[in-house]
C-alpha cells in the first residue's frame, strides 16, 4: 500500500468550566472546543515501522514510546512507519499530541471514543473534530453547528504542566474565572510569566486574551498578524 497523508488539526478550547472532581481524581469539565486549520501532518506507511519527527528548532517532541502516535498505533494493534511534521506548538494547550493520536485512529478506521479517551482527555474531541461541547473528563463529545471564525494565537516558550494546573486549581479551592476559562487563575499561579505574554497580546490587539485550556497559548478572536502571532481559522470535522 502507498503511504497515506493524514492531517492532524489543532484544537482550541474557547470556554472551560471545571464542574467537579471524580472519585478517581479526574476533573470534570464543561467546555466548548473547536478544530483549527493549524495542523500537524502525518505520512503513514503501513509497510514500515518507526516514527520520524520533523519539528522547528527548540521544540521538544519526543519520538520514543511516550509519543502519542506510537501509543495510538499500539492501541489499535497496528504497525506503520510515520513521518510526523509538527506545526502545532508542543505544550501550548492546543492538543498537538492528541491531534496526532486522533489522526492515527482515523487512519486505522477506529472511531471508538472510549479507546480514544484511554490515550488522553483531548483525544475524543480531536477524533470527532469540528465544534463541540465537551463534558465529563473529556470523553463526552456533543457536536455543535460549525461556525467560521478567525483567531490569533500567541504561544510563549513556556511549558505549563496540565496536572500541575489542575492541582493548583484544587489548592486554590476551585476558583471560577472572570473570563471564560476557569483554569486561568491556577495556570498563572503555576507559571506567573504567562501574564507577560497575555499582556503582550492584549496590547497588540486591543482585545482581552483568553488562555487556551491549561496553557500556555493565549488567543483572541480576529486576525492580528505579526510578532510571533499565528492567525488561523476554525475548521470542519475531518
Amino acid at each position: 500500500m502507498s503511504p497515506v497523508e493524514v492531517v492532524a488539526p489543532a484544537k482550541l478550547t474557547l470556554q472551560l468550566r471545571v464542574t467537579g472532581v471524580r472519585a478517581d481524581g479526574y476533573h470534570l469539565i464543561d467546555a466548548e472546543m473547536v478544530t483549527l486549520q493549524l495542523a500537524d501532518w502525518l505520512v503513514i506507511d503501513a509497510g514500515g515501522d518507526g516514527l520520524d519527527v520533523e519539528a522547528p528548532a527548540g521544540w521538544d517532541v519526543p519520538a520514543g514510546p511516550e509519543n502519542l502516535v506510537r501509543r495510538a498505533l499500539a492501541a489499535v494493534g497496528r504497525t506503520a512507519h510515520v513521518r510526523l511534521t509538527k506545526r502545532i506548538p508542543p505544550g501550548g494547550g492546543l492538543g498537538g499530541g492528541s491531534a496526532d493520536a486522533a489522526a492515527v485512529l482515523r487512519w486505522a478506521g477506529c472511531h471508538d471514543r472510549t479507546l480514544a479517551a484511554s490515550l488522553g482527555a483531548d483525544v475524543p474531541f480531536c477524533l470527532v473534530g469540528g465544534r463541540a461541547r465537551v463534558t465529563g473528563a473529556g470523553e463526552v463529545v456533543e457536536p455543535l453547528p460549525f461556525v467560521d471564525r478567525t483567531y490569533t494565537l500567541l504561544t510563549p516558550p513556556l511549558h505549563v504542566s496540565t496536572p500541575a494546573v489542575y492541582a493548583a486549581w484544587d489548592r486554590l479551592g476551585g476558583p471560577t474565572a472572570d473570563g471564560p476559562n476557569d483554569l486561568e487563575p491556577a495556570a498563572l499561579t503555576v507559571e506567573p510569566r504567562l501574564a507577560e505574554w497575555r499582556d503582550r497580546l492584549g496590547h497588540a490587539t486591543g482585545r482581552t486574551p483568553v488562555l487556551a485550556g491549561s496553557g500556555s497559548t493565549w488567543f483572541v478572536e480576529g486576525a492580528f498578524p505579526g510578532d510571533g502571532r499565528v492567525v488561523t481559522r476554525t475548521d470542519r470535522p475531518r
